[in-house]
């Protein structure tokens, strides 16, 4: 075979130099085929290629080896064979031939199916106001020095590119809820359409084409918005392929070192500043003389305007236990002692827990994203105090129970009597119908006397419910005696001599 630098001395020799082919020959020990084939053809460079492959051993076993490549292909990535275990298999079928021949044709084999499966798309583009896409992703950072996974929502505006990114523990729909109502808040509006993949939190059911059965509370967040929901076509991320190339570019420049965080909270906020950051610096693909912030300032105005936080919940019923705790997400949460012997109805939102009974909130936590934990309300407890007020001591919801200050006092203080507990058991369940700022301000008031007895403090809280002294009536003007009478008691004392 020719190399490059051979033909360039060729062709400068014959060109250049004007010497005749016989000394080319001479001087190169080359033939005067191969010079005049140089020259004639004024080509750079040549190269051999086998126009056919002589296969006398794996000739006959073309059509078993195709089906066992296309078997191959088909598995997932993990699964897949190497082409020495299918080499091994084809002998095991009495293939004869060597390696390398199966090598050359399975090189060749996956060339052709590369070009029948390669696919040509259209560039998209969108009006302002028109579409944006929602996706999720998995980043794994260090939250209070954990190694966490955590689940972050992508939105992407498809006209100015503009992006929006938060972390969640989970994908469930009440983080979807939570996640649009943040992005279109900070927005300042929404698109006339949403481009989803089909996650189980929106769609139920695939039908042909375009149909989808879309999940009854998505829709409604969809309305409320004013946002119609389109969904791709199963494994079909290109049709949604801005929000899938963001995926990459936020896990590159925002999780890339791994991010180490004390909270959710400062994760998001580190988030939040690295897409406006971003945005502000980086020009937009298509108007190179904006930047992708004023492309998203352009477009605002095209908006639908921002209708409002929708109220994201996920609602599931629940039964009350004997101990006040209601089960959810494998964790338990206390609830008001009357709500005990009927189901309630557990809301669960991104940050929070909501139980409800008879349309009347029982109990309200932070949520909790672990296992097996009780988050307790000690005031939940309170009315099963008084008919137990023993249970203050050794109780699981009173553990490290901090009150205010000037109850606390009167704890400590109570702590050392015989019937401690029992007094300030009433003081706490004076509370329920009081309100805990007139007892803490009965306690100060106690406790500025020099005393600290249950006695005390309901008489306080006793004397501030007394109504108030009624106001002195004034007399009018009008009404008011000009001359006052004179007491003349001269006629009574006739009356007393009269026989």
């Amino acid at each position: 075979m020719l190399v490059v630098e051979t033909v360039a001395k060729i062709r400068r020799a014959y060109f250049v130099q004007h010497k005749p082919i016989k000394q080319i020959c001479r001087e190169l020990k080359l033939s005067r085929k191969v010079v005049r084939k140089v020259i004639r053809s004024e080509a750079t460079a040549f190269r051999y290629t086998r126009s056919v492959q002589p296969a006398p051993k794996l000739g006959p076993w073309h059509d078993e080896l195709d089906r066992m490549l296309t078997a191959n292909t088909g598995k997932p990535a993990r699964e897949r064979l190497t082409l020495t275990r299918i080499f091994e298999a084809l002998r095991g079928l009495g293939y004869e031939g060597g390696y390398d021949a199966v090598r050359r044709y399975a090189k060749t084999w996956k060339r052709q199916q590369a070009s029948v499966t390669a696919s040509a798309f259209v560039p998209l583009a969108f009006a302002p106001g028109e579409a944006y896409q929602f996706d999720w992703s998995h980043e794994i950072v260090l939250i209070a020095g954990v190694t966490t996974t955590v689940k972050v929502a992508h939105v992407r505006l498809c006209h100015s590119r503009m992006l929006f990114v938060r972390a969640y523990p989970r994908e469930s729909q009440e983080m979807v809820f939570d996640a649009h109502d943040r992005v279109f808040a900070f927005f300042r509006g929404t698109c006339q359409r949403g481009i989803y993949d089909n996650m189980k939190t929106a769609v139920e059911t695939i039908f042909v084409g375009r149909e989808r059965a879309y999940n009854r509370r998505f829709l409604q967040m969809c309305s409320h918005y004013l946002v119609e929901p389109v969904a791709c076509t199963p494994a079909s991320g290109w049709e949604k392929g801005q929000v899938e190339n963001q995926v990459g570019l936020v896990r590159e420049r925002l999780f890339t070192p791994r991010v180490r965080v004390r909270s959710y909270n400062e994760l998001n906020a580190l988030l939040l500043d690295g897409v406006v950051a971003y945005a502000k610096t980086h020009p937009h693909p298509e108007q190179r003389d904006l930047t992708i912030w004023q492309a998203f300032e352009a477009e605002r105005g095209a908006l639908v305007p921002y209708a409002g936080r929708f109220d994201g919940f996920h609602a599931v019923p629940a039964a009350v236990s004997s101990t006040c705790l209601v089960r959810f997400d494998n964790n338990k949460y206390s609830v008001m002692a009357s709500a005990i012997g009927r189901p309630v109805e557990v809301r669960a939102y991104a940050e929070r827990i909501e139980i409800r009974q008879d349309g009347r909130v029982v109990a309200e936590h932070p949520r909790a994203f672990g296992r097996g934990q009780t988050v307790f309300d000690p005031w939940h407890y309170v009315p099963v105090l008084a008919r137990k007020p023993g249970a203050l001591r050794n109780g699981a919801p009173f553990k490290d129970w901090v009150l205010p200050a000037a109850l606390e006092r009167i704890r400590r203080k109570l702590a050392g009597s015989a019937d401690g507990h029992r007094q300030m058991v009433e003081i706490l369940t004076a509370v329920l119908g009081d309100g805990l700022s007139a007892v803490e301000a009965a306690c100060a008031e106690a406790l500025r006397e020099g005393v600290h007895s249950a006695d005390v403090v309901l008489n306080i809280l006793a004397r501030q419910r007394e109504p108030p002294a009624p106001a002195p009536l004034l007399t009018p003007e009008s009404l008011r005696l000009r001359h006052e009478p004179v007491a003349d008691c001269a006629r009574y004392d006739s009356l007393r001599r009269a026989p």
